[in-house]
């Protein structure tokens, strides 16, 4: 299996979506965001990607899918592009990036502070059943602190290590992509048994990494509201050194 780094490789023209990186029916989303950044990002050198507003519209499936990227306008510091991937004629996923230079560094702050785990080492990788899990999870390490799935818990928000298990070595904004979306909706902390969920939109903001590069990256979720059959949630990455790296939000279906 190729890593992580070289199946998110897109540009206009075509992505080979593979067959083991599924969720249901269609590719994890976490590889479609990511190829999403990916071809975002080689579109613009020098631009590096500030935020991606996606719609995941259907099933991206197993096999070559169409890359389409229309500049939507490029400024002296900002480019705005769409991208959409298609199968058979149909838009699956569709995505805004805003790619933009480099700016002045004397606001950078992060009003957040990290979720403050229980050190990486010290908990066990979650043990995720072939049969009954995603298929794409077994390409990654996940390790639960709180919010284990179909316990019943009393509040929606899902903390824990996150970290693929071939990442390859890029450790850009398509990786920070692929890992925020890896865990189970937040809902799932609250259920006591499994149900039919999908994210139709997806909205993400990456930051510099820095930190050591082999480490899992902290994970904090949390779900905001619930209403007529959707619901929202918050999602972060950090560093083990405390460096805030992404933010995702979701709006998520219940399916059933």
């Amino acid at each position: 299996m190729l890593p992580l780094d070289v199946l998110l490789h897109a540009s206009a023209g075509t992505l080979c979506v593979p067959e083991l990186w599924a969720q249901g029916r269609g590719a994890f989303g976490g590889f479609v965001t990511g190829a999403m950044v990916h071809a975002l990002e080689a579109s613009a050198p020098e631009r590096p990607l500030r935020s991606l507003t996606a719609e995941l519209c259907g099933p991206l499936l197993a096999g070559d899918a169409a890359v389409e990227l229309t500049v939507l306008r490029a400024g002296n510091a900002v480019t705005t592009t769409a991208i959409r991937f298609l199968q058979h004629g149909e838009v699956q996923a569709h995505g805004v990036g805003v790619l933009g230079k480099q700016r002045m560094r004397d606001r950078d702050r992060v009003v957040e502070h990290g979720p403050g785990l229980t050190p990486w080492r010290d908990v066990p990788v979650a043990a995720i059943d072939p049969s009954f899990g995603p298929t794409f999870a077994q390409h990654f390490e996940m390790r639960i602190v709180r919010g284990a799935p179909f316990a019943g818990g009393r509040e929606p928000i899902v903390e824990g290590w996150v970290q693929p298990k071939r990442p390859g070595t890029a450790r850009d904004a398509a990786y920070l992509a692929a890992c925020i979306d890896c865990f189970y909706p937040c809902l799932f902390a609250i259920e006591a048994a499994p149900r039919p969920m999908a994210t139709i939109a997806f909205t993400f903001q990456p930051f510099e990494f820095s930190g050591d590069p082999d480490a899992p990256l902290a994970y904090r979720a949390r779900m905001i509201a619930s209403e007529s059959g959707y619901c929202v949630e918050f999602r972060e990455l950090w560093t083990t050194e405390g460096r805030l790296v992404a933010l995702n939000q979701q709006t998520m279906v219940i399916i059933k």
